[in-house]
């Protein structure tokens, strides 16, 4: 259970980073790109990726979405910078079962992407959190239809 004042710590870094995200630009020069939307919030992100052999050297995004939404974009693409894409695919599981409720996940390496726990209680808002790393998967896995969360 959080206490007041940590869910007024958890609320502020995401209002931070809604109002001034990390890494919110287009990439010119990316592998890997992908559109990710969620109709129920209206939610729109392209993800940009930039892949040095099997490591993501630079990780960006576009869009316009919730507040949720747009800090976990933003704490994602500074939490990927040069990891590979093993790393990755371990992020999003542990960021997936941190959001959906399953209390075995280990939230240590999710760094900042913690003040997003809170989500858990907001069933409705997973999706909102979950959208940019979908979009990544979706990048990643060369897919040419955009990534919906319906």
């Amino acid at each position: 259970m959080l206490t007041d004042d940590l869910r007024d710590l958890y609320q502020e870094v995401i209002l931070d980073h809604q109002r001034d995200p990390s890494n919110f630009r287009e990439l010119p020069d990316a592998t890997h790109k992908a559109d990710g939307h969620n109709p129920l919030c209206g939610d729109r992100v392209s993800l940009f990726v930039r892949l040095e052999g099997d490591t993501i050297a630079e990780v960006t995004f576009r869009g316009s979405g919730c507040a949720i939404s747009t800090a976990s974009a933003s704490l994602m693409t500074e939490l990927l910078q040069g990891k590979t894409l093993a790393e990755a695919d371990q992020l999003f599981d542990g960021f997936h079962r941190m959001v959906a409720g399953d209390g075995a996940a280990e939230t240590e390496p999710l760094g900042k992407l913690r003040v997003l726990a809170g989500v858990r209680e907001f069933p409705g808002r997973v999706k909102c959190a979950t959208l940019a790393w979908h979009t990544l998967q979706a990048a990643l896995k060369e897919k040419q239809n955009a990534v919906s969360t319906e």
